[in-house]
């Protein structure tokens, strides 16, 4: 039989294939090819030298290929402190994670004037298009709060739920404003009077909230926000599909905007009964406080704010992201207070002093 052989002849520090058509057997054929094989493997030059006399503890290197990083954001709106949700992103750029993910509350959003609203999301998608790497969007309360809203998202983001699955591991991200969540007139105008006031004067909410909780005693207590969780049975139903089309994964990370958990929702304790049988880590935002929780023997978490405002202050409220790290045994999630990414190594020392960074840390 006539079989196409390569040959493979490194020159100088470059592999080349020269090809020829020989006769052989299958039998020879498969012997040569083999015996090329590993020729090339022992002779090709290694990217990792470490040799036996170098100090060093004696674990191999964590660099296995399907494992990765990433990074989840908390929330931005719901009276964002300007410049603290833009300066996450350029730090993020410095840690260099595959992707990032939110919880949802990116706009201000509670409009019905469209071209606002157009407005508030060009703001916001240009600030994530400054990563290197993809965001992906959770829709939260601020994000769809009414029926135009809604509509506006599906037509410039497609679904408002969804799933992906990367490195074998399966990222959902719910909605829980399905349908959306209209709020009552009065509590509206004060998320006017506040979004206004955060743009125009920032330290005087600071000041009022301040005094607010010394007054009411309610200093250093994370305040429960209004509101209820809103999960369609057409969301579980695709859900369950998902799942099902999915069953081997090596982990599952569902991602939604307000903690359904805490809210008592039927839908979500039929979510829970369909993942029960996976290993599965879930992360919300929306109340602005910082919370870790077991429950079903799975971790659950409410991540802080990047850039949202805080009606009290304490020690659950702090802007940060997490970086979270896929191993072998499931996620491992660090929280990194925005405070401690300095950005360059050359920027370091003036960051640490520079306006910018004392503003982004200081509390509300």
């Amino acid at each position: 039989m006539l079989y196409h052989v390569p040959r493979l002849v490194w020159f100088g520090n470059k592999l080349l294939n020269i090809s020829a058509n020989i006769s052989f057997s299958r039998f020879h054929s498969a012997l040569i090819l083999g015996l090329c094989l590993v020729w090339v493997c022992a002779c090709a030059p290694k990217n990792t030298v470490v040799a036996d006399d170098v100090p060093r503890s004696d674990k191999a290197f964590a660099n296995r290929p399907d494992n990765f990083q990433f990074v989840i954001v908390g929330d931005r709106t719901g009276g964002h402190r300007p410049g603290v949700f833009r300066h996450a992103m350029e730090r993020i750029n410095q840690l260099q994670p595959e992707f990032v993910v939110g919880v949802g509350d990116l706009i201000e959003g509670y409009k019905e004037d469209e071209q606002a609203l157009k407005h508030e999301w060009d703001e916001f998608d240009a600030i994530v298009n400054q990563l290197d790497m993809p965001f992906f969007y959770t829709v939260g309360n601020h994000d769809m709060g009414n029926d135009v809203m809604r509509e506006l998202w599906r037509k410039r983001f497609g679904r408002d739920y969804y799933s992906f699955l990367y490195q074998n591991v399966l990222f959902i991200s719910l909605n829980t404003e399905d349908p959306p969540i209209a709020l009552p007139e009065d509590i509206l105008a004060r998320q006017k009077w506040l979004e206004q006031m955060m743009q125009q004067d920032p330290e005087k909410v600071r000041l009022l909230l301040r005094e607010r909780g010394s007054n009411t005693g309610a200093q250093g207590k994370p305040p429960k926000l209004p509101g209820a969780v809103a999960i369609s049975n057409a969301q579980v139903d695709w859900l369950e599909d998902v799942l099902d089309s999915h069953p081997d994964v090596r982990w599952t990370i569902v991602l939604m905007h307000k903690p359904a958990w805490e809210y008592d929702n039927p839908a979500f304790k039929r979510i829970e009964t369909l993942l029960q049988d996976r290993p599965y880590t879930v992360i919300a935002g929306h109340e602005h406080y910082y919370n870790y929780s077991r429950r079903l023997d799975r971790d659950h978490i409410t991540m802080g704010t990047t850039g949202g405002i805080w009606l009290t202050e304490g020690n659950r409220s702090f802007d940060h992201i997490a970086w979270v790290s896929m191993s072998d045994q499931g996620p491992v999630i660090s929280n990194i207070s925005l405070c401690g990414l300095l950005g360059p190594a050359q920027e370091t020392l003036q960051n640490l002093t520079s306006e910018q960074t004392v503003g982004v840390c200081n509390r509300p």
